[in-house]
């Protein structure tokens, strides 16, 4: 585990997600300092389904994680989407992966 997040997923009649998503899934991954996306497994804490409008606790597993080498901090917010779709948004809660924590 990377990082402990605390997500929401987007209601579908706010534009996101029409069903349900299933424990280990993997959509895209934005922070606001950086243009480049990054998939990001998404493993829930006590759920095996996520439903639209729901919040969640996630242990956070990010793909690129070299990329991402002291650029993260907790309370640092991001968006996760389905292709150009934004789905949800979430919120660091915890770095569990020592060398993700940005450098002062």
């Amino acid at each position: 585990m990377d990082f402990l997040a605390e997500l929401y997923f987007i209601s579908t009649e706010n534009g996101g997600r029409k069903t349900p998503a299933k424990n280990g899934y993997r959509p895209h991954i934005k922070f606001d300092f950086e243009e480049m996306m990054t998939s990001g497994q998404q493993i829930y804490v006590n759920k095996d389904l996520v439903f639209p409008g729901d919040s969640v606790i996630a242990e956070m597993n990010i793909l690129s994680r070299p990329y991402f080498e002291g650029k993260l901090d907790v309370g640092m917010n991001f968006n996760f989407y389905e292709g150009p779709t934004l789905i949800g948004n979430g919120k660091i809660l915890e770095i569990v992966n020592q060398s993700l924590i940005k450098k002062i």
